[in-house]
Protein backbone atom coordinates (compact mmCIF):
# COMPACT_ATOMS: atom_id res chain seq x y z
CA UNK A 1 0.00 0.00 0.00
CA UNK A 2 2.62 2.12 0.86
CA UNK A 3 5.71 3.11 -1.61
CA UNK A 4 8.61 0.95 -1.25
CA UNK A 5 11.47 2.43 -1.63
CA UNK A 6 14.28 1.35 -3.77
CA UNK A 7 16.74 0.97 -1.15
CA UNK A 8 13.77 -1.35 0.31
CA UNK A 9 14.23 -3.16 -2.63
CA UNK A 10 17.33 -3.96 -3.31
CA UNK A 11 17.96 -5.01 0.78
CA UNK A 12 14.98 -6.82 0.79
CA UNK A 13 16.22 -9.38 -2.38
CA UNK A 14 16.17 -12.98 -1.87
CA UNK A 15 14.14 -12.31 1.61
CA UNK A 16 13.73 -15.90 3.73
CA UNK A 17 10.78 -17.72 2.51
CA UNK A 18 9.63 -18.57 6.09
CA UNK A 19 10.00 -14.30 7.04
CA UNK A 20 8.15 -13.85 4.00
CA UNK A 21 5.50 -15.86 5.34
CA UNK A 22 5.20 -14.80 8.41
CA UNK A 23 5.27 -11.43 7.44
CA UNK A 24 2.31 -12.18 5.19
CA UNK A 25 0.23 -13.46 8.55
CA UNK A 26 1.09 -10.45 10.54
CA UNK A 27 -0.37 -8.37 7.78
CA UNK A 28 -3.46 -10.34 7.37
CA UNK A 29 -3.79 -10.35 11.05
CA UNK A 30 -3.32 -6.85 11.40
CA UNK A 31 -5.05 -5.70 8.41
CA UNK A 32 -8.48 -7.74 9.61
CA UNK A 33 -8.50 -6.62 13.10
CA UNK A 34 -7.99 -9.37 14.42
CA UNK A 35 -4.36 -8.40 15.91
CA UNK A 36 -3.83 -4.60 16.96
CA UNK A 37 -0.40 -5.55 19.37
CA UNK A 38 2.70 -7.79 19.26
CA UNK A 39 1.20 -9.90 22.08
CA UNK A 40 -2.16 -11.00 20.44
CA UNK A 41 0.27 -11.52 17.17
CA UNK A 42 2.57 -13.92 19.12
CA UNK A 43 -0.24 -15.49 20.91
CA UNK A 44 -2.69 -15.75 17.66
CA UNK A 45 0.32 -17.37 15.60
CA UNK A 46 2.20 -19.57 18.59
CA UNK A 47 5.49 -17.46 17.71
CA UNK A 48 7.88 -16.36 19.61
CA UNK A 49 7.32 -12.59 20.72
CA UNK A 50 11.22 -11.97 19.76
CA UNK A 51 10.48 -13.23 16.56
CA UNK A 52 7.05 -11.12 16.10
CA UNK A 53 8.80 -7.89 17.02
CA UNK A 54 11.19 -8.53 14.38
CA UNK A 55 8.61 -9.04 11.85
CA UNK A 56 6.82 -5.72 13.27
CA UNK A 57 9.76 -3.57 13.17
CA UNK A 58 10.86 -4.40 9.47
CA UNK A 59 6.73 -4.28 8.31
CA UNK A 60 7.08 -0.38 9.89
CA UNK A 61 10.46 0.09 8.28
CA UNK A 62 8.81 -0.71 5.04
CA UNK A 63 5.42 1.56 5.25
CA UNK A 64 3.21 -1.53 5.70
CA UNK A 65 2.42 -1.22 9.24
CA UNK A 66 2.23 1.89 11.33
CA UNK A 67 2.51 2.47 15.58
CA UNK A 68 -0.09 4.51 17.24
CA UNK A 69 -1.09 5.37 20.88
CA UNK A 70 -1.11 2.61 23.42
CA UNK A 71 -3.28 0.41 24.68
CA UNK A 72 -3.69 -0.87 28.49
CA UNK A 73 -1.93 -4.63 29.33
CA UNK A 74 -2.79 -6.83 31.80
CA UNK A 75 0.50 -6.09 33.48
CA UNK A 76 4.01 -4.46 32.22
CA UNK A 77 4.56 -1.70 30.20
CA UNK A 78 1.70 -0.71 27.82
CA UNK A 79 1.06 -1.89 24.11
CA UNK A 80 1.67 0.01 21.26
CA UNK A 81 -1.27 0.07 18.78
CA UNK A 82 -0.46 -1.67 15.06
CA UNK A 83 -2.60 -0.75 12.08
CA UNK A 84 -1.97 -1.67 8.68
CA UNK A 85 -0.75 1.26 6.46
CA UNK A 86 -1.50 4.74 6.68
CA UNK A 87 -4.60 6.13 8.46
CA UNK A 88 -5.31 7.63 5.29
CA UNK A 89 -5.44 5.04 3.27
CA UNK A 90 -8.66 2.72 2.05
CA UNK A 91 -10.50 0.73 0.00
CA UNK A 92 -14.05 1.62 -2.09
CA UNK A 93 -16.33 -1.96 -1.39
CA UNK A 94 -19.86 -2.91 -2.82
CA UNK A 95 -21.55 -6.01 -1.78
CA UNK A 96 -24.14 -6.94 -4.78
CA UNK A 97 -27.47 -8.09 -5.16
CA UNK A 98 -29.67 -8.54 -7.55
CA UNK A 99 -31.44 -5.59 -8.16
CA UNK A 100 -29.22 -3.08 -5.62
CA UNK A 101 -26.04 -2.88 -4.43
CA UNK A 102 -24.35 -1.43 -1.30
CA UNK A 103 -21.48 0.61 -1.36
CA UNK A 104 -18.72 1.43 0.95
CA UNK A 105 -15.67 3.17 2.14
CA UNK A 106 -13.18 0.43 4.15
CA UNK A 107 -10.40 1.30 6.33
CA UNK A 108 -7.50 -0.98 7.72
CA UNK A 109 -8.63 -2.56 10.49
CA UNK A 110 -12.88 -3.10 9.17
CA UNK A 111 -14.11 0.36 10.13
CA UNK A 112 -16.59 1.39 6.55
CA UNK A 113 -17.66 4.94 6.15
CA UNK A 114 -19.96 6.42 2.95
CA UNK A 115 -22.03 3.17 3.10
CA UNK A 116 -24.79 3.97 0.76
CA UNK A 117 -27.29 1.39 -1.16
CA UNK A 118 -27.15 2.38 -5.19
CA UNK A 119 -29.21 0.73 -8.16
CA UNK A 120 -27.47 -2.54 -9.28
CA UNK A 121 -29.19 -4.79 -12.02
CA UNK A 122 -26.99 -7.73 -12.19
CA UNK A 123 -29.85 -9.32 -14.82
CA UNK A 124 -28.06 -6.65 -16.98
CA UNK A 125 -24.92 -8.31 -17.44
CA UNK A 126 -20.79 -7.17 -16.54
CA UNK A 127 -20.90 -4.73 -19.48
CA UNK A 128 -23.44 -2.50 -18.80
CA UNK A 129 -23.67 -3.21 -14.84
CA UNK A 130 -20.07 -2.69 -14.22
CA UNK A 131 -19.30 1.02 -15.58
CA UNK A 132 -22.82 2.04 -13.30
CA UNK A 133 -21.46 0.55 -10.17
CA UNK A 134 -17.81 2.10 -11.05
CA UNK A 135 -19.40 5.67 -11.82
CA UNK A 136 -20.41 4.96 -7.47
CA UNK A 137 -17.16 3.61 -6.40
CA UNK A 138 -15.13 6.16 -8.40
CA UNK A 139 -17.40 9.46 -6.28
CA UNK A 140 -16.58 7.57 -3.14
CA UNK A 141 -12.98 7.48 -4.04
CA UNK A 142 -13.30 11.39 -5.07
CA UNK A 143 -15.01 12.43 -1.88
CA UNK A 144 -12.52 10.72 0.51
CA UNK A 145 -9.23 11.38 -1.74
CA UNK A 146 -8.38 9.46 -4.79
CA UNK A 147 -4.78 9.72 -4.54
CA UNK A 148 -5.15 7.06 -0.97
CA UNK A 149 -7.46 4.58 -2.75
CA UNK A 150 -5.75 1.62 -2.29
CA UNK A 151 -8.14 -1.38 -3.36
CA UNK A 152 -11.21 -2.34 -5.27
CA UNK A 153 -13.56 -4.97 -3.54
CA UNK A 154 -16.53 -6.74 -5.65
CA UNK A 155 -18.67 -9.45 -3.08
CA UNK A 156 -21.08 -11.23 -5.78
CA UNK A 157 -24.04 -13.88 -5.17
CA UNK A 158 -22.62 -16.84 -7.51
CA UNK A 159 -19.66 -19.10 -7.58
CA UNK A 160 -16.63 -17.59 -7.46
CA UNK A 161 -13.14 -18.16 -8.42
CA UNK A 162 -10.96 -15.63 -7.09
CA UNK A 163 -7.84 -16.63 -8.70
CA UNK A 164 -9.33 -15.74 -11.84
CA UNK A 165 -11.51 -13.11 -10.09
CA UNK A 166 -14.38 -14.11 -11.75
CA UNK A 167 -18.07 -15.81 -11.31
CA UNK A 168 -18.17 -19.27 -12.47
CA UNK A 169 -21.78 -20.84 -14.04
CA UNK A 170 -23.94 -18.74 -12.05
CA UNK A 171 -27.61 -19.00 -11.59
CA UNK A 172 -29.85 -15.78 -12.24
CA UNK A 173 -26.66 -13.82 -13.15
CA UNK A 174 -26.99 -13.95 -17.12
CA UNK A 175 -23.76 -12.71 -19.00
CA UNK A 176 -21.22 -13.17 -15.85
CA UNK A 177 -19.97 -16.50 -16.69
CA UNK A 178 -16.09 -16.26 -16.78
CA UNK A 179 -16.29 -12.36 -16.91
CA UNK A 180 -13.23 -11.07 -15.74
CA UNK A 181 -14.33 -8.63 -13.16
CA UNK A 182 -11.55 -8.11 -11.09
CA UNK A 183 -9.23 -7.48 -14.16
CA UNK A 184 -11.28 -4.89 -15.11
CA UNK A 185 -11.65 -3.43 -12.05
CA UNK A 186 -7.84 -2.71 -11.84
CA UNK A 187 -7.80 -1.68 -15.43
CA UNK A 188 -10.63 0.83 -14.38
CA UNK A 189 -9.54 1.94 -11.13
CA UNK A 190 -5.49 1.48 -11.50
CA UNK A 191 -5.26 -0.13 -7.97
CA UNK A 192 -5.44 -4.25 -7.28
CA UNK A 193 -8.75 -5.50 -6.82
CA UNK A 194 -10.64 -8.81 -5.34
CA UNK A 195 -13.72 -10.45 -6.20
CA UNK A 196 -15.45 -13.39 -4.01
CA UNK A 197 -18.60 -14.64 -3.01
CA UNK A 198 -20.62 -13.02 -0.80
CA UNK A 199 -21.23 -15.46 2.29
CA UNK A 200 -17.40 -15.81 2.14
CA UNK A 201 -16.98 -11.88 2.03
CA UNK A 202 -19.79 -11.63 5.31
CA UNK A 203 -17.84 -14.62 7.22
CA UNK A 204 -14.55 -12.19 6.74
CA UNK A 205 -16.15 -9.50 7.82
CA UNK A 206 -17.93 -10.77 10.10
CA UNK A 207 -14.92 -12.67 12.09
CA UNK A 208 -13.34 -9.27 12.11
CA UNK A 209 -15.63 -8.20 14.92
CA UNK A 210 -16.13 -11.10 16.92
CA UNK A 211 -13.64 -12.23 19.92
CA UNK A 212 -10.83 -13.61 19.35
CA UNK A 213 -11.71 -16.45 21.15
CA UNK A 214 -14.54 -17.46 18.35
CA UNK A 215 -12.02 -18.72 15.74
CA UNK A 216 -14.29 -21.86 14.35
CA UNK A 217 -17.20 -20.29 12.75
CA UNK A 218 -20.03 -21.18 10.38
CA UNK A 219 -21.88 -17.60 8.86
CA UNK A 220 -24.93 -18.23 6.56
CA UNK A 221 -26.52 -15.70 4.72
CA UNK A 222 -30.09 -16.36 4.06
CA UNK A 223 -31.50 -13.67 1.01
CA UNK A 224 -33.21 -14.49 -1.59
CA UNK A 225 -30.31 -17.41 -1.65
CA UNK A 226 -28.56 -18.92 0.74
CA UNK A 227 -24.86 -19.24 0.95
CA UNK A 228 -22.56 -19.91 3.90
CA UNK A 229 -18.65 -19.28 5.11
CA UNK A 230 -16.46 -21.05 7.22
CA UNK A 231 -14.03 -19.97 9.71
CA UNK A 232 -11.55 -22.15 10.90
CA UNK A 233 -8.43 -21.08 12.95
CA UNK A 234 -9.56 -17.62 12.34
CA UNK A 235 -9.24 -17.75 8.53
CA UNK A 236 -11.33 -18.26 5.86
CA UNK A 237 -11.43 -22.14 4.72
CA UNK A 238 -12.29 -22.35 1.30
CA UNK A 239 -11.80 -26.39 1.03
CA UNK A 240 -10.11 -28.61 -1.42
CA UNK A 241 -11.97 -27.12 -4.35
CA UNK A 242 -13.24 -23.82 -3.19
CA UNK A 243 -17.36 -25.34 -2.11
CA UNK A 244 -16.60 -25.64 1.77
CA UNK A 245 -19.59 -24.07 3.27
CA UNK A 246 -22.13 -25.22 0.06
CA UNK A 247 -25.21 -25.84 2.00
CA UNK A 248 -27.38 -24.09 -0.34
CA UNK A 249 -27.72 -27.83 -2.16
CA UNK A 250 -28.38 -30.05 0.73
CA UNK A 251 -31.21 -31.67 -0.44
CA UNK A 252 -33.99 -31.90 1.82
CA UNK A 253 -37.18 -34.49 2.26
CA UNK A 254 -40.24 -32.14 1.98
CA UNK A 255 -38.67 -30.48 -1.18
CA UNK A 256 -38.18 -33.59 -3.23
CA UNK A 257 -40.38 -32.62 -5.81
CA UNK A 258 -39.15 -28.61 -6.40
CA UNK A 259 -36.64 -28.35 -9.24
CA UNK A 260 -33.44 -26.43 -8.34
CA UNK A 261 -31.03 -23.65 -10.34
CA UNK A 262 -28.30 -26.46 -9.79
CA UNK A 263 -30.58 -29.23 -11.70
CA UNK A 264 -31.33 -31.61 -9.02
CA UNK A 265 -34.69 -31.45 -6.66
CA UNK A 266 -35.39 -30.61 -3.63
CA UNK A 267 -32.36 -28.46 -2.16
CA UNK A 268 -32.26 -26.50 0.72
CA UNK A 269 -32.28 -23.20 -1.60
CA UNK A 270 -35.96 -24.38 -3.06
CA UNK A 271 -37.60 -24.23 0.38
CA UNK A 272 -36.05 -22.03 2.80
CA UNK A 273 -34.53 -19.14 0.54
CA UNK A 274 -36.08 -16.03 0.02
CA UNK A 275 -37.26 -16.82 -3.56
CA UNK A 276 -38.52 -20.13 -1.76
CA UNK A 277 -40.82 -17.83 0.72
CA UNK A 278 -42.33 -16.22 -2.45
CA UNK A 279 -42.84 -18.94 -4.29
CA UNK A 280 -44.82 -20.19 -1.58
CA UNK A 281 -46.63 -17.47 -0.29
CA UNK A 282 -47.60 -16.64 -4.36
CA UNK A 283 -49.04 -20.25 -4.28
CA UNK A 284 -51.08 -19.81 -1.28
CA UNK A 285 -52.74 -17.21 -2.85
CA UNK A 286 -50.40 -14.06 -0.80
CA UNK A 287 -49.43 -11.01 -3.00
CA UNK A 288 -45.47 -10.79 -2.78
CA UNK A 289 -43.27 -10.61 -5.96
CA UNK A 290 -39.83 -10.43 -3.60
CA UNK A 291 -37.73 -11.22 -0.38
CA UNK A 292 -38.63 -7.66 0.56
CA UNK A 293 -42.42 -8.28 0.35
CA UNK A 294 -42.31 -11.19 2.66
CA UNK A 295 -40.19 -9.71 5.16
CA UNK A 296 -42.61 -7.00 5.37
CA UNK A 297 -45.24 -8.94 5.88
CA UNK A 298 -43.93 -10.76 8.34
CA UNK A 299 -42.82 -8.19 10.39
CA UNK A 300 -46.33 -6.93 10.72
CA UNK A 301 -47.13 -10.48 11.67
CA UNK A 302 -49.26 -11.79 8.44
CA UNK A 303 -49.80 -15.17 9.76
CA UNK A 304 -49.00 -16.93 6.19
CA UNK A 305 -45.98 -15.49 5.90
CA UNK A 306 -44.61 -15.91 9.60
CA UNK A 307 -45.80 -19.63 9.06
CA UNK A 308 -43.93 -19.72 6.05
CA UNK A 309 -40.49 -18.02 7.52
CA UNK A 310 -40.81 -20.39 10.62
CA UNK A 311 -41.08 -23.28 8.44
CA UNK A 312 -38.03 -21.73 6.75
CA UNK A 313 -36.12 -21.61 9.68
CA UNK A 314 -36.68 -25.25 10.31
CA UNK A 315 -35.62 -26.59 7.27
CA UNK A 316 -32.06 -24.11 7.57
CA UNK A 317 -31.56 -25.61 11.35
CA UNK A 318 -32.02 -28.91 10.55
CA UNK A 319 -29.11 -28.59 7.79
CA UNK A 320 -26.55 -26.44 9.94
CA UNK A 321 -27.37 -29.59 12.97
CA UNK A 322 -25.34 -31.87 10.71
CA UNK A 323 -23.00 -29.15 9.82
CA UNK A 324 -22.57 -28.44 13.83
CA UNK A 325 -22.37 -32.30 14.85
CA UNK A 326 -19.53 -32.26 12.49
CA UNK A 327 -17.94 -29.29 12.56
CA UNK A 328 -18.23 -28.17 15.87
CA UNK A 329 -17.85 -24.42 16.05
CA UNK A 330 -17.45 -21.70 18.33
CA UNK A 331 -20.74 -19.76 16.55
CA UNK A 332 -23.11 -19.68 14.29
CA UNK A 333 -23.72 -16.13 12.91
CA UNK A 334 -26.89 -15.68 10.79
CA UNK A 335 -26.83 -12.52 8.57
CA UNK A 336 -29.01 -11.53 5.13
CA UNK A 337 -32.81 -9.62 5.16
CA UNK A 338 -34.07 -13.03 6.66
CA UNK A 339 -31.96 -13.38 9.22
CA UNK A 340 -33.77 -9.87 10.71
CA UNK A 341 -37.10 -11.84 11.51
CA UNK A 342 -37.36 -12.90 14.92
CA UNK A 343 -39.78 -15.93 13.98
CA UNK A 344 -37.11 -16.98 11.63
CA UNK A 345 -33.43 -16.77 14.05
CA UNK A 346 -35.82 -18.34 16.97
CA UNK A 347 -36.95 -21.57 14.49
CA UNK A 348 -33.01 -21.91 13.26
CA UNK A 349 -31.39 -21.82 17.26
CA UNK A 350 -34.25 -24.08 18.17
CA UNK A 351 -33.55 -26.88 15.69
CA UNK A 352 -29.86 -26.79 16.58
CA UNK A 353 -30.39 -27.30 20.53
CA UNK A 354 -33.26 -29.85 19.33
CA UNK A 355 -30.79 -31.63 16.55
CA UNK A 356 -27.44 -31.21 18.13
CA UNK A 357 -25.69 -33.28 20.62
CA UNK A 358 -25.66 -31.40 23.58
CA UNK A 359 -21.54 -30.97 23.79
CA UNK A 360 -21.39 -29.27 20.40
CA UNK A 361 -24.09 -26.57 21.76
CA UNK A 362 -22.84 -26.06 25.13
CA UNK A 363 -20.87 -23.58 24.12
CA UNK A 364 -21.74 -22.55 20.94
CA UNK A 365 -23.40 -18.80 20.08
CA UNK A 366 -26.69 -18.73 18.10
CA UNK A 367 -26.50 -15.05 16.87
CA UNK A 368 -27.56 -12.28 14.28
CA UNK A 369 -24.32 -11.01 12.47
CA UNK A 370 -23.53 -7.65 14.74
CA UNK A 371 -22.23 -5.77 11.29
CA UNK A 372 -25.67 -6.30 9.97
CA UNK A 373 -25.99 -5.44 6.29
CA UNK A 374 -22.53 -3.98 6.31
CA UNK A 375 -20.65 -7.52 6.89
CA UNK A 376 -19.97 -8.73 3.45
CA UNK A 377 -19.43 -4.94 2.48
CA UNK A 378 -16.79 -4.92 5.25
CA UNK A 379 -15.46 -8.70 4.27
CA UNK A 380 -14.65 -7.60 0.46
CA UNK A 381 -13.05 -4.06 1.58
CA UNK A 382 -10.48 -6.29 3.94
CA UNK A 383 -9.61 -8.33 0.85
CA UNK A 384 -9.16 -5.65 -1.41
CA UNK A 385 -6.86 -4.16 1.47
CA UNK A 386 -4.93 -7.45 2.23
CA UNK A 387 -4.24 -7.59 -1.40
CA UNK A 388 -2.86 -4.45 -1.88
CA UNK A 389 -0.55 -5.01 1.21
CA UNK A 390 0.32 -8.52 -0.09
CA UNK A 391 1.75 -6.79 -3.55
CA UNK A 392 3.12 -4.14 -1.74
CA UNK A 393 5.54 -6.91 0.24
CA UNK A 394 5.76 -8.38 -2.58
CA UNK A 395 6.94 -5.89 -4.39
CA UNK A 396 9.29 -5.42 -1.30
CA UNK A 397 10.80 -9.19 -1.96
CA UNK A 398 8.31 -10.81 -0.12
CA UNK A 399 6.21 -13.66 -1.97
CA UNK A 400 2.90 -12.57 -0.65
CA UNK A 401 0.75 -11.32 -3.61
CA UNK A 402 -2.02 -14.05 -3.86
CA UNK A 403 -1.11 -15.27 0.02
CA UNK A 404 -4.30 -12.84 1.54
CA UNK A 405 -6.60 -13.75 -0.66
CA UNK A 406 -6.49 -17.44 -0.66
CA UNK A 407 -6.80 -18.55 -4.32
CA UNK A 408 -9.41 -21.55 -4.74
CA UNK A 409 -10.97 -22.68 -7.79
CA UNK A 410 -15.24 -22.13 -8.12
CA UNK A 411 -17.06 -22.18 -4.95
CA UNK A 412 -20.93 -21.73 -3.85
CA UNK A 413 -23.96 -20.29 -5.84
Amino acid sequence: MTEISARDRKSNKGVNPKGAALATRVLELVASGQASSRAELAQLLGTAPSTISLTVAELVERGLIAEEGTQSSTGGRPRRVLRAGSADEYAVAADVGGRHARIGVVLPGNGVRDVANVPFEIADGPETALPRLAEHLESLAQQRGRDRLRGVGLSLPGPVDVAAGAVVLPSRMPGWNRFPVAAWLEERFGVPAVVDNDANCMAVGEQSVRPAEHRRTITVKIGTAIGAGVIVDGNLYRGATGAAGDITHIRIESGADIPCSCGNTGCLETVASGAALVRILHERGVDVASTEDVVQLATDADPEATRAVRRAGDHLGRVLAANVNFFNPDAVYLGGILSTLEPFVAAVRSQLYESCHPLATEHLTIERAILGADAGLVGVGLFALQRALARALGDAGGDATNRFHTVAAPRKG
